[in-house]
C-alpha cells in the first residue's frame, strides 16, 4: 500500500510516493561520511569513466574524427543537463517534505514521482545497463586475451556442434567464469573497495600508455584519416558516446553524499568537462595513429612488445575486478525483489551465468556499446529524466519549460529506436 505525503507543490494535487518497506532499499548507503569537492569531481569522474573509452578510437574510424568530436561535446553538454535534472527533482521534493524524502538513488525518485511503476522500469533499466557493462567487460577480456595469444597453436581452435559454436574466444570467457562466480559471492561493497581502487589506477595508467603510443606512432608516420563520416554513422557514434557517458544512475548518491551541494552542479560540469577532453583525446589520437586499421577495441591495434602486453593484461585484470563491483546494483535489484532484499547465492550465479551466455554471441565490442548506449543508456540519460521533470514542475515551469523536457523525452525516443536499430544490423551482419 502506498501512502501520501504532501504535493509537490502549492498549485498541484499529484502527491509524493512514499514507498513501502520493501521498496525502501537504497542502492547505495548514504551514512557514509560527506565528500569535499575535490572527492567529489573524482567520484563522478569515476562514475562515468569506464571500458567504453577503449571503443572511442574506433567509432572516430566510422563517424570520422571531426565528427566524433561533435558528438562527445554534444553528448556531454546534453547528459549534464538530464543529470542537474535530477537534481533538481529531488531537491524540489526535499524542500516539500523538509528533507525527509530519503531519495538516495535514481530508484527512489523514480517511486517518489511515478510510484511502483516509475521505481520498475528505473530498475530494470539499471539492471539492463549494468549488465550491459559487465558483457562488455567479458567481451573485451576474451578479444584481448585472443589478440595476445593469437600466434599459439590452439588459436585456430574452432568446433562447430549444432546451433552452438566453440572458439577459442569462448574458452577465454568460461575460463572467466567460475572465478567471477567466487568474486560475485562477496557480500559487501567493503570487501570489494580495494579490488575498485587497484582497477581504476590500472585503468588510468594503461590508458595513459595507450595514448603516448598513439603519440609515438603519429611522429613516425601520418595515417590518413576522415573528418567526417557521413549520415549513416551517426546514431552509432550516439551510441557509443552514450555509453561512454552513462554515468546517470550514480549522479544521486555522490550529491547527497557532497559535504556542499550547492555547488554539485559546477563540480559535475567540470568532471564532465575533463571526461570529454579524456575521451576526445583518446579517441582522435587512437585514429590518427591507425587509420583505418582501427580497430573496434584500440589494444588490440598495439604490437606485441612486453609493454603493450602488459598494458593489455592490466586492462583485462582492471575489468575482471570491475565485473563485481558493476554487478553489485543488479545483485540488490533483484535480491530486493525476489528475496526480500536477503543475500541470495543462487540469484548471484544465475546472473553472472546469463551475462557470461550472451557475452559469447556478441562478436565486436564497440557494436555492442553502441546498443546498449541506443537503447538502455538512452533511456536512462534523456527520456527518464525528461519525463520525471515534467511530471515534477509541470505547475511551475511554464510551456516553454514543459516543451524543452518533452523536446529531451523525443530527442532519446528517436534516437534509441534508430540507434538500436543500426547497431543490431551491424551486430547481425558481423555475424553473418
Amino acid at each position: 500500500m502506498v501512502s501520501d505525503k504532501k504535493n509537490l507543490s502549492p498549485s498541484s494535487s499529484r502527491k509524493l510516493n512514499s514507498p513501502p518497506a520493501e521498496e525502501t532499499t537504497p542502492l547505495i548507503d548514504n551514512t557514509k561520511p560527506l565528500s569535499s569537492h575535490p572527492k567529489t569531481l573524482a567520484n563522478v569522474f569515476i562514475a562515468i569513466v569506464g571500458a567504453g573509452v577503449l571503443g572511442m578510437p574506433y567509432a572516430f574510424k566510422r563517424t570520422g574524427w571531426i565528427m566524433g568530436l561533435l558528438i562527445l561535446s554534444f553528448i556531454a553538454a546534453s547528459t549534464t543537463y538530464c543529470m542537474t535534472l535530477l537534481v533538481q527533482i529531488r531537491r524540489k521534493l526535499d524542500s516539500y517534505e523538509n528533507g525527509t524524502t530519503n531519495i538516495s538513488s535514481f530508484g527512489d525518485l523514480g517511486f517518489a514521482v511515478c510510484g511502483t511503476l516509475g521505481r520498475f522500469v528505473v530498475d530494470v533499466l539499471i539492471t539492463l545497463s549494468q549488465a550491459g557493462f559487465c558483457i562488455g567487460y567479458l567481451i573485451f577480456i576474451a578479444n584481448t586475451l585472443l589478440h595476445l595469444f593469437q600466434d599459439e597453436p590452439f588459436s585456430d581452435l574452432s568446433l562447430s556442434s549444432g546451433i552452438s559454436r566453440f572458439t577459442v574466444k569462448s574458452l577465454y570467457i568460461w575460463g572467466c567464469f567460475p572465478f567471477q562466480l567466487g568474486l560475485n559471492s562477496i557480500i559487501t561493497l567493503t570487501h570489494l573497495a580495494p579490488l575498485s581502487i587497484f582497477a581504476d589506477v590500472v585503468d588510468i595508467g594503461a590508458m595513459g600508455v595507450v595514448m603516448l603510443e598513439d603519440l609515438r606512432l603519429i611522429m613516425l608516420r601520418r595515417r590518413e584519416v576522415k573528418a567526417f563520416g557521413g549520415v549513416s554513422v551517426f546514431f552509432y557514434g550516439m551510441g557509443v558516446a552514450l555509453f561512454g557517458y552513462e554515468g546517470i544512475a550514480m549522479v544521486l548518491p555522490i550529491e547527497s553524499e557532497m559535504k556542499d551541494n550547492a555547488k554539485f552542479n559546477k563540480i559535475l560540469a567540470l568532471s564532465m568537462g575533463l571526461t570529454t577532453l579524456m575521451y576526445g583525446a583518446f579517441g582522435a589520437l587512437g585514429y590518427f595513429a591507425f587509420g583505418d586499421k582501427t580497430k573496434d577495441i584500440i589494444t588490440s591495434n598495439l604490437g606485441t612488445g612486453w609493454i603493450s602486453s602488459l598494458v593489455q593484461l592490466g586492462l583485462c585484470i582492471n575489468l575482471f575486478f570491475t565485473f563485481p563491483l558493476m554487478m553489485n546494483p543488479v545483485y540488490e535489484i533483484v535480491e530486493r525483489r525476489f528475496s526480500g532484499g536477503r543475500y541470495c547465492l543462487w540469484l548471484r550465479w544465475l546472473l553472472v551465468l546469463i551475462v557470461s551466455l550472451v557475452a559469447l554471441f556478441v562478436p565486436n565490442f564497440a557494436d555492442f556499446l553502441s546498443l546498449v548506449g541506443s537503447s538502455v543508456c538512452c533511456c536512462l540519460g534523456f527520456i527518464l529524466p525528461g519525463l520525471f521533470h515534467l511530471l515534477a514542475f509541470k505547475d511551475e515551469q511554464g510551456c516553454k519549460g514543459c516543451s524543452l523536457d518533452i523536446g529531451i523525452m523525443i530527442f532519446g525516443v528517436v534516437l534509441a529506436i534508430s540507434g538500436t536499430w543500426f547497431s543490431l544490423m551491424e551486430i547481425l551482419s558481423a555475424k553473418e
